[in-house]
């Protein structure tokens, strides 16, 4: 990166985008957002989808990055329902990041999926997605802006993971013979944007996942181990009480290739498979 003022804002001050901006900060970005509820934090401003960002000018003068983590409607991409004309008179803009879901690829019976195959959203909620990242690659194009979409596999990571629910009682193990699934450390999701930011690639899509695709009743069974403690019982899939988006879940079955991430951005995993990350969180759950 260049040594001029950095600014990143981010839509939707969620999870990922927290990771991202405490880890922007120490690169020496300048880090404000948006939340549905702001709350006391001083850096962040309302947006809840339904109304605009207020002074929005004011708040987007400077920036140079712009992530979106903002879920989309059946209406289509809330941001740029509100923001797309703001978006585009900003001069300063070199780079956006749009969330997505590797969720648009849908059912593959257990196959492996990258950045070339065709998507098939199989509910809604990822037609949304989908739809929305069209709006935001048509965007870029048109303003001449780099954007990248980014589809996130299952995330974990701090207070978010198997040990977690496992600790608190709420960990289940679903035994679907065959069912795959791919997930993603924050802490590399957070590598792979910054790494995109270094090197931004107009309409760029990546798939943000490591690299062992594995049945969640595996991750659950390993976290067991790690904690010392028996797991829970085994629940057969097609006799176990789920919710529909549990349900859902399972339904679909894929494995997600990240070759990608690796070969145009230089990436390498802190944590590529799940063993790995569960073993780090395991040790900062001991030290807590």
């Amino acid at each position: 990166m260049s040594d001029e003022p950095k600014k990143l804002f981010c839509i939707g001050l969620g999870y990922v985008a927290r990771a991202l901006a405490g880890a922007a900060v120490s690169k020496g970005f300048s880090v404000s957002g948006t939340k549905r509820d702001p709350g006391t934090e001083r850096y962040s401003y309302v947006f809840d989808g339904n109304t605009q960002i207020d002074d929005v000018g004011a708040v987007l003068a400077g920036t140079t990055h712009l992530l979106i983590s903002a879920p989309p409607d059946a209406a289509g991409d809330p941001v740029l329902r509100h923001h797309l004309l703001d978006i585009a008179a900003c001069g300063s803009l070199g780079w956006i990041g749009y969330l997505s879901s590797t969720g648009v690829y849908g059912d593959r019976d257990g196959g492996w999926v990258d950045e070339g195959t065709v998507p098939e959203p199989g509910s809604e909620t990822t037609e949304f997605r989908l739809a929305a990242e069209g709006q935001w690659l048509t965007t870029g194009a048109m303003h001449g802006i780099p954007v990248q979409i980014f589809r996130l596999a299952g995330i974990y990571g701090p207070a978010r993971n198997a040990l977690v629910q496992l600790r608190a009682g709420t960990a289940r193990r679903i035994v679907k013979p065959g069912h795959a699934f791919s997930r993603i450390h924050v802490v590399d999701i957070v590598g792979v944007l910054l790494a995109s930011m270094d090197r931004p690639h107009a309409g760029a899509i990546y798939n943000v996942c490591d690299d062992e695709p594995a049945d969640q009743s595996d991750v659950v069974t390993h976290a067991a181990e790690l904690l010392g403690i028996e797991p829970p019982q085994k629940e057969e899939f097609a006799n176990a009480d789920l919710s529909e988006a549990a349900r859902r879940f399972y339904s679909e079955n894929r494995r997600i290739d990240n070759r990608r991430i690796k070969q145009d951005l230089g990436v390498a995993l802190a944590y590529p498979t799940y063993r790995d990350g569960l073993a780090a969180l395991a040790r900062d759950l001991a030290v807590d």
